[in-house]
């Protein structure tokens, strides 16, 4: 099931300079297959499939000296208000709404502590076609020093409602939207700095969180070893270009 509704994540993409190598990495990691986008213009964006359905993409950077980053998408029925919504928010519109061909309408924003996402406004593609099942995308969560400030921003694009979970030494946030709970929030990892940017991160499931030495194999690197949390054991790791991301072991 895709989680197309507004206000929900419903895909993430890789900008990567090296994106045959990202096509090696993430195939031997999860058993994804690639599709290439025939568009010129697209300059070989992949979508990536399990078992034949869409769970995520990677594309060339924008910018030639943009670092490798996998990015948030969260649906919306309408980008332009979207974008709209983030300035009067705080944030900072950084792509203007724009077609994407047929396939949807997106926009990239940051918000007021430097966290960057996109919206999706779903025409011909409408995000990916299977989650929370082991290769596909799990869990998205917001790393951010300013978790206040973050509330009342996401409340106002999305509607989301931040809902408070004490685990341990910290207070992980679940956020909100309808009956749902779509996405998470948590604080910056102990060591770093705390002026350092707010981030958005993207978990794709596994079946074990040993994947995390697999990934170690096929030249990524392991930034948090396997640990415990709320959805399950996680990892966050690095692939070989640099990207962050995290695998989760589903909690039963």
């Amino acid at each position: 099931m895709s989680g197309v509704e507004p206000g929900t994540p419903c895909w993430a993409d890789l900008a990567t300079p090296n994106l045959a190598d990202a096509r090696r990495f993430y195939r031997q990691l999860f058993g994804w297959t690639d599709r290439v986008s025939r568009q010129p213009e697209a300059g070989g964006y992949t979508t990536f499939l399990l078992d034949g359905r869409a769970v995520a993409g990677a594309g060339p950077p924008a910018v030639s000296d943009q670092v490798s980053v996998w990015s948030t998408y969260v649906a919306t029925d309408d980008a332009d208000l979207a974008a709209t919504r983030v300035e009067a928010a705080g944030g900072q519109v950084l792509v203007a709404p724009f077609d994407v061909f047929d396939q949807g309408r997106m926009g990239v924003f940051a918000d007021p502590a430097g966290a960057t996402f996109s919206v999706w406004q779903p025409m011909a593609m409408r995000g990916a076609e299977v989650l929370w099942v082991p290769g596909a995308m799990a869990w998205n969560e917001l790393v951010t020093p300013d978790p206040e400030g973050a509330g009342r921003f996401y409340e106002l694009v999305f509607g989301w409602h931040p809902m408070d979970e004490p685990t341990g030494s910290i207070t992980y946030t679940g956020w909100r939207c309808g009956a749902r709970i779509v996405a998470g929030m948590t604080s910056p990892p102990e060591g770093r700095p705390v002026e350092v940017n707010a981030y958005w991160s993207v978990f794709f499931a596994v079946a074990d969180a040993a994947a995390a030495d697999r990934a170690v194999e096929l030249g990524g690197t392991v930034l948090v070893p396997p640990r415990d949390s709320p959805q399950g054991r996680r990892a966050i790791l690095r692939d070989p270009q640099g990207a962050l991301f995290a695998i989760l072991a589903l909690a039963a």
